[in-house]
């Protein structure tokens, strides 16, 4: 049984659901100073419970709680509780985001904390990343504006943070709250719209992660849905009426194509 300490720099955050085998890869991939680091991981009503022993084979221990939802409820659900359990349980400088399959640069971790550290006034930081196919290596760039001015004139058309490249000061959650309940499948868009909007953020211009795509296992269903609270994110917290007017039409044209053909776009604009 690992003991935790009472303060970290970084809890990394992570929901799982029937990826036992994505979880390990990427724990595989998270580096950073001995100690101070946590793992916390919210198994979202898995059908075969995640377990935490692969986790210490070769005599490596990864300091991890874990936390099990009794049903699949969703990832805003599962991001939720877990950062509940964080504020009640421990202290923690910054909370970092990662999902299963996906896979850290080795500087990620370095390179976020001391950005953090040298930008005071910057609360969110995230960074480029490449999408990646693991059945067949192909692989796009997801390059973004880096300076906030610029972050927050391009969120009206597209999330400029790919969720699990971010890494945020645990105190902004007290100020903007959790995840937002009433945007499904763009929970993360809602509330990096709330911190922009309270806060300076910035965009390491560094590929630091790699997210794993799978074409098979995107669903249109989901997809529809997110583009519905794109739409409505945007209209609720934008500034400018063009461009809110300009992403209204963007996610109407979206709904209407088919994600084979976007991603075949994305992969020759990359």
């Amino acid at each position: 049984m690992v003991r935790f300490k009472s303060k970290y720099d970084v809890c990394l955050l992570i929901p799982c659901y029937n990826n036992q085998a994505g979880l390990e890869k990427s724990l595989q991939s998270v580096k950073y100073k001995p100690g101070n680091l946590l793992v916390v991981i919210v198994d979202d009503g898995s059908d075969i419970p995640v377990t935490i022993d692969p986790l210490f084979r070769g005599g490596q221990e990864w300091p991890v709680q874990l936390i099990r939802l009794p049903e699949n409820r969703g990832i805003t659900v599962a991001l939720n509780a877990g950062l509940a359990w964080i504020f009640e349980h421990l202290s923690c400088n910054y909370i970092a985001r990662l999902d299963c399959g996906d896979y850290c640069h080795p500087d990620r971790f370095y390179e976020q904390v001391a950005y953090l550290q040298q930008r005071p006034d910057v609360d969110l930081v995230g960074s480029w990343c490449y999408f990646e196919n693991p059945a067949t290596g192909e692989r796009y760039r997801y390059t973004t504006p880096v300076c906030h001015t610029a972050i927050k004139r391009a969120m009206h058309f597209r999330n400029v943070f790919i969720h699990p490249t971010v890494l945020l000061r645990a105190g902004l959650f007290q100020k903007v709250g959790y995840y937002p309940t009433d945007y499904p499948c763009a929970e993360d868009y809602a509330l990096f719209w709330k911190i922009i909007k309270h806060t300076e953020t910035h965009i390491i211009g560094k590929f630091l992660l790699i997210c794993e795509y799978n074409e098979q296992g995107i669903s249109l269903k989901n997809r529809g849905k997110q583009l519905e609270s794109r739409m409505r994110i945007v209209n609720t917290f934008g500034a400018n009426l063009i461009f809110k007017y300009i992403n209204a039409l963007k996610m109407k044209i979206l709904m209407k194509i088919p994600y084979s053909a976007i991603l075949f776009i994305k992969k020759k604009l990359s």
